[in-house]
């Protein structure tokens, strides 16, 4: 199973990150999709070469085909957004939040999915990828559409487990070549 493998494969001293690890992907109140959509996306979002092959071999047995393909397009989509909208908020002149973007994110209105899982994967991506204002749409998003806050801290919960995994083993990597 490749959880175990990156369970595996982090040192001692990150024995909580296993053990959130082991927790967020088998103890979740989230489907399978929406736990491994969401694991995926945050993998992809991590940029670690190693936890997104593991989460991607393991996310393919969980989800379908439709399933793979949006939780990809989250983490693409939201890799544009949370730059765009982090950066808007950073500047501090709210004019630039009253302009148009201009930015294409049609995938966000047809994602292939049901919508309340699309946005629970952009909600986690963008935690992992730390844009407030997208955090406070996604989440407004999903309480509108009846999301209890548990299951939102859930998404959370994998996003900032899967980032602890992937930041873990590429700091282990980084080491060892030095």
């Amino acid at each position: 199973m490749s959880v175990d493998n990156l369970k595996a494969a982090l040192p001692d001293y990150a024995k909580d990150t296993k053990l959130n690890l082991g927790s967020v992907t088998t103890t979740s109140s989230l489907t399978d999709q929406q736990l491994w959509g969401a694991a995926l996306a945050c993998a992809m979002a991590t940029r670690s070469p190693r936890v997104i092959a593991e989460i991607a071999d393991e996310a393919a047995g969980n989800l379908s085909d439709e399933a793979l393909k949006a939780a990809k397009a989250a983490a693409s989509i939201m890799a544009m957004n949370n730059v765009y909208y982090r950066a808007t908020h950073l500047i501090g002149d709210e004019q630039y939040s009253t302009m148009p973007a201009r930015l294409r994110m049609t995938v966000i209105g047809n994602p292939g999915v049901d919508k309340v899982d699309f946005e629970l994967w952009c909600l986690a991506v963008s935690a992992v990828n730390g844009c407030g204002r997208c955090l406070e749409s996604h989440e407004q998003v999903l309480r509108g559409a009846g999301m209890p806050r548990e299951q939102i801290q859930e998404a959370l919960r994998i996003a900032a487990v899967i980032n602890a995994t992937a930041a873990t083993l590429e700091a282990e990597a980084a080491l060892v070549t030095v």
